[in-house]
């Protein structure tokens, strides 16, 4: 059907479905239809040929587009028609290019880093941009949708788990990522330049007391962070190392970290001790999931912010990592030979050592864990402090 002239007094009044078109502007039409259920819709759209073939092409929705406007719009595309132009068929191009996710850049990126980098370098590199970690949350985003809030809520919690060193690292390697993702058109912008640049000031020395230790162990919750907190007290562990403890990973004897887990991408093994134990028989078992803590996530706990209530009664903050710098020197207090003591918190035999000694200890650390989980419980309960002798100890 034509009309003389589409304007808003005659378009409004029309609502049987049906394609008007303009008299005026030959091509130019509203349709009008019903939904399913039953209301009227109405889209203005333009009708051209391309060479044999004849072309609709949307202009948008009468609710949100005047007829002025959808008018100027129509004389604009019929102008680019005239010029050779297809609007219609540039629209499917552009549909028909897959959307460019952050892990199909990244795997660009790392590609083409093999070139100019050395292993070590592109190793550090391919872990900040693909492990779970670090930024699982953006890895299967369109690059270009990805905004400064997205990366920001990323930090904050890489910061809480694992400090500002680490954090500070993460930021560069994302912030070096979107800059070449730019530079390439894959982007418009680069999301981290806006977000805060982390300190990472000097190395941290803080470790806790054994009052401070107590009162961190006594604000622990029958809860997730309660229960991860303990773990990190009585293992040594990194907080993400706990944090993502999976049912799959702990055995009769020990916690088995894979390769993938840990910082030093080396299997590392936990001897369980019974205070170990009590706190993992307290974790319900959920059906059909292998994380033991974060349940509404597939990487494990993720709330370290919550940490920050803890230990009440404690003058100076505290973090997670703290945790493991105050079992390392609790180790070294109670006798443990500096070689044990590295080995339990995953520090591996370097140089020529490394090459000639092929033992693992695995005794030995054994019997570390135990006599630091001893001592934890007489801090903790106030009991005799139980010394076993490490070279007589025996594994159970």
């Amino acid at each position: 059907m034509t009309i003389a002239n589409l304007i808003p007094e005659i378009v409004a009044k029309l609502t049987e479905p049906d394609l008007y078109w303009d008299e005026t502007l030959k091509g130019f039409g509203l349709n009008v239809r019903r939904d399913a259920r039953g209301n009227i819709q109405r889209r203005w759209i333009i009708q051209y040929r391309v060479g044999t073939k004849q072309r609709k092409f949307k202009l948008g929705d009468a609710r949100k587009l005047s007829a002025k406007q959808a008018r100027k719009k129509a004389e604009e595309l019929f102008a680019r028609i005239t010029l050779g132009q297809d609007p219609q068929g540039e629209r499917k191009q552009e549909r028909a290019v897959p959307t460019l996710t952050f892990a199909g850049a990244v795997e660009q990126y790392l590609d083409l880093k093999k070139l100019s980098v050395r292993h070590s370098s592109l190793r550090v590199t391919t872990l900040y941009l693909t492990h779970p970690r670090y930024f699982p949350s953006l890895h299967k985003m369109p690059l270009d949708a990805i905004t400064q809030s997205h990366v920001a809520s990323r930090l904050d919690a890489i910061h809480a788990a694992s400090g500002a060193p680490t954090c500070s690292r993460a930021r560069a390697h994302l912030s070096a990522f979107f800059t070449w993702a730019m530079r390439r058109g894959h982007c418009a912008q680069n999301p981290v330049i806006a977000t805060e640049a982390i300190k990472s000031g000097p190395g941290r020395e803080r470790i806790l007391s054994d009052d401070e230790l107590r009162v961190v162990w006594n604000s622990c919750r029958d809860d997730d962070l309660g229960r991860v907190i303990k773990l990190l007290v009585l293992s040594g562990c990194r907080a993400r190392e706990i944090g993502g403890l999976k049912w799959s990973e702990i055995h009769d004897d020990a916690i088995h970290l894979p390769p993938e887990r840990t910082k030093s991408g080396r299997a590392h093994r936990v001897p369980l001790t019974n205070m170990m134990r009590e706190v993992i028989e307290q974790v319900p078992r959920m059906v059909d999931r292998d994380c033991l803590f974060g349940e509404r996530t597939d990487t494990g706990f993720t709330s370290w912010a919550k940490q920050k209530q803890m230990g009440d009664g404690i003058s100076e903050r505290w973090t997670p990592h703290d945790l493991r710098r105050t079992f390392r020197t609790g180790l070294g207090r109670l006798g443990i030979p500096p070689h044990i003591a590295e080995l339990c918190i995953a520090h591996r035999k370097g140089g020529v050592e490394a090459v000639y000694d092929r033992y693992r200890y695995d005794r030995e650390i054994a019997a570390a864990l135990h006599v630091w989980s001893d001592h934890v419980r007489s801090i903790v309960d106030g009991v005799e402090k139980k010394i076993v002798n490490i070279s007589t100890y025996k594994q159970a």
